[in-house]
């Protein structure tokens, strides 16, 4: 086996590990009320939806038609596009010190309606395509919903228990991160490489830049909020893309762009995340802060 299969195993590995560590201690750390009150504002959930499921597949099938990008690769742009609700979002929350009960409640609508949504337009987008919805369901659930319902569970049967147990998981979390980057960078160094001279990468970083521009403007007057919504609408759930495209392609290129637009992710969004943390003004919700309520 080659040192590229064995960093990408890895990192298969790492992200496992890393979202049901990150789902698990935000339950741990909040209740279900602390979740939904935010989603209350039909308003923003409008947005939202706006910005994840209209504006972010027009950018991505804009972007691929500015710079003539081979069909391999628009289609990875595309599946990214269409696909919301990443859980890499939580992670991206608490380092901007947004609004981490928006950021869950916004990750699980993103999530449930991307299971519905992928199957509706892909094929009316892309001739040929088909998208089983419940191969997308099970891994969301699996690694997803059920940690995020035992925390809460936990959370809300003994609040002094979940705070010792998240001590524990949220290391573990960060840990993980980690590796995700670095595994995922470094196992798919050669097909970064492999699309230079395609724009592919131009592409990817744009796309990025515009999603969260597009989140910023439509997050609301609220900076706690509207850094969720920059962060959330940027950071695409690349597993879903993966798994379209793993069903429905043969050509590499499908999937290479959409890895190239989870690491230009994971480059662009952790500093800017950093960045909205520092002009952040107290009163966000944060884990640490409502963990100790």
């Amino acid at each position: 086996m080659e040192l590229s299969e064995l960093l990408i195993k890895g990192a298969n590995a790492s992200v496992v590990v890393f979202v049901v560590s990150s789902t698990l201690a935000v339950g741990l750390a909040l209740t279900v009320q602390q979740i939904l009150a935010p989603l209350r504002n039909g308003r923003l959930v409008a947005l939202s939806l706006l910005a994840n499921f209209v504006l972010c597949p027009i950018v991505a099938i804009g972007l691929a038609r500015v710079f003539g990008l081979g069909q391999p690769l628009g289609v990875g742009l595309l599946l990214v596009g269409v696909a919301g609700g990443a859980p890499f979002l939580l992670k991206l929350a608490d380092l901007a010190k947004g609004d981490t009960a928006f950021a869950v409640g916004l990750m699980v609508v993103l999530m449930v309606i991307t299971v519905g949504y992928m199957p509706i337009v892909l094929p009316a987008l892309l001739e040929g395509v088909s998208v089983n919805p419940g191969d997308i369901a099970k891994s969301l659930i699996l690694l997803m919903l059920i940690p995020l319902a035992i925390g809460l569970t936990v959370r809300a049967w003994n609040p002094p228990g979940a705070a010792r147990v998240r001590a524990l998981v949220a290391p573990v979390s960060s840990i993980s991160m980690i590796f995700v980057v670095v595994l995922t960078t470094a196992g798919h160094l050669k097909s970064m490489l492999s699309i230079l001279g395609s724009f592919g990468i131009l592409a990817a970083g744009i796309f990025v830049a515009i999603c969260f521009a597009v989140g910023w403007l439509l997050g609301g007057p609220g900076g706690d909020t509207r850094a969720v919504l920059a962060l959330g609408t940027a950071q695409r759930n690349t597993a879903a893309a993966l798994v379209v495209a793993a069903q429905n392609f043969t050509d590499a290129n499908v999937v290479v762009m959409i890895t190239v637009v989870m690491i230009v992710s994971f480059a662009m969004l952790m500093p800017l995340a950093r960045l909205l943390a520092r002009r952040q003004q107290p009163g966000a919700v944060r884990l640490g802060a409502t963990a100790a309520r």
